[in-house]
């Protein structure tokens, strides 16, 4: 046990010594607080808001514009559209003079049969196959929606969206996800995003640091004083303290951030997750970092050098990877369909789907725990046969790595 300790210790000590650690750890927080707080400052002065406006959408050359009425169906120009917008010209000769002489900047031809065939002519001085800035084609068609709805203003702005949709769900309702708010479905792919990263950056270090001790023949110095065990336990609960602090770091960050959020960007109702999403996250990295540390600890006990094994890195992490093609499709929209529990269920892919699940709401309180357990089962497995291989043969081998032999290994062949 002291041994192991004396192993755990010097890992944390070696990682918080490089520079690139606290970077990468502290990098992002400060980045996302920066960009929050020039986002509130933006919001709450009216001057940079403006500026900001200008320099994203560019100059706004909106100049008037004219329309020639042949069918009767304008009758009169809704309180909604600016004055002098439109001008009215009785004939398409007295427009086209107008827009010669420069008082308008083109017009529109609504011919007697428009009712008919719904085809409207747009005449403008220069060839354009692309909008320009002065286009004011969609104010006159709520113009032309107005005045075929009788005027209704109401009745025009349902010929765009006429349907308003309430869902209802039976399932338990979502605290934190609110299904109007666009921004809202891009939480999923953030959540899964992160976890990803999280377990991934985790338990990359230790197949990092496990490959460069068998290149420097440092492995050699230590197995003359440590078992195989006891190296393997002291590097995985060194390394995932490290992991823990980072992750408890990023994630109280974002926690922060969104529920800031409301302040800055006014979406309080749309997005905000409770603290025992915070819980199931520790949990959750802690289980998917066991499995998927003690999968890379094999992976570098067995492969002779870092090139090697961070080639053969794929074939690991692609079970985490199946979650990043659905987080902002199935978990979304559908966070209790079949796709969405089984991926949050299956032990290789939950520590990052049942994450997504969570923070799109509405899942059942037994399917974090049953996950959980099923995922904490599986990684007693792997410890166990990650063990097996992590003794001195295949430390100070220098045998070509191959998949076939890693997962022989891990079963115990």
């Amino acid at each position: 046990m002291k041994k192991t300790l004396t192993v755990l210790v010097n890992e944390i000590v070696t990682i918080l010594a490089r520079p690139s650690f606290w970077l990468a750890s502290l990098g992002l927080p400060l980045v996302g607080a920066v960009i929050f707080a020039a986002v509130g400052w933006i919001n709450r002065n009216a001057e940079a808001a403006q500026a900001v406006s200008q320099v994203f959408s560019g100059p706004q050359t909106t100049l008037r514009e004219g329309y020639v009425d042949l069918s009767g169906s304008i009758r009169q120009v809704p309180e909604s559209v600016p004055p002098d917008t439109f001008a009215a010209y009785p004939d398409e000769a007295s427009a086209r003079q107008a827009l010669a002489s420069g008082e308008i900047s083109a017009f529109y031809i609504v011919p007697a049969d428009y009712i008919q065939t719904g085809k409207i002519t747009y005449v403008r001085p220069d060839f354009n196959p692309l909008a320009s800035s002065g286009d004011q084609s969609g104010l006159f068609e709520w113009v032309l929606q107005v005045n075929l709805a009788g005027g209704d203003v109401m009745k025009a702005s349902l010929l765009n969206g006429p349907m308003d949709v309430q869902e209802v769900s039976l399932a338990p309702a979502s605290p934190q996800f609110e299904a109007d708010s666009p921004l809202s479905f891009f939480v999923p792919y953030a959540v899964t995003l992160l976890f990803y990263m999280l377990i991934i950056s985790s338990a990359s270090l230790l197949l990092g640091n496990i490959s460069k001790e068998k290149e420097n023949r440092i492995i050699e110095v230590l197995l003359t004083s440590v078992t195989p065990r006891q190296l393997l336990t002291g590097k995985i609960l060194g390394l995932g303290i490290i992991g823990l602090g980072q992750t408890v770091l990023w994630l109280g960050t974002s926690y922060v951030l969104l529920n800031l959020s409301g302040r800055t960007f006014q979406l309080a109702s749309a997005i905000h997750l409770p603290v025992s999403f915070l819980a199931w996250g520790l949990v959750f990295f802690l289980l998917g970092y066991a499995v998927y540390a003690s999968l890379m600890a094999g992976l570098g006990a067995l492969a002779p050098n870092l090139r090697e094994a961070s080639q053969a890195t794929f074939i690991i992490m692609l079970p985490l990877m199946v979650p990043l093609f659905f987080s902002s499709t199935v978990f979304a929209e559908a966070p209790n369909g079949a796709i969405a529990v089984t991926l949050s269920l299956f032990p290789l892919t939950a520590p990052v789907a049942m994450m997504a699940r969570l923070s799109a709401g509405g899942v059942a309180w037994w399917h974090p725990w049953l996950a959980a357990v099923l995922l904490a089962g599986m990684a007693v497995l792997i410890v166990r046969g990650v063990a097996g291989m992590f003794r001195a043969q295949s430390l100070l081998s220098g045998q070509e790595f191959n998949v076939k032999r890693y997962f022989r290994a891990l079963a115990g062949k």
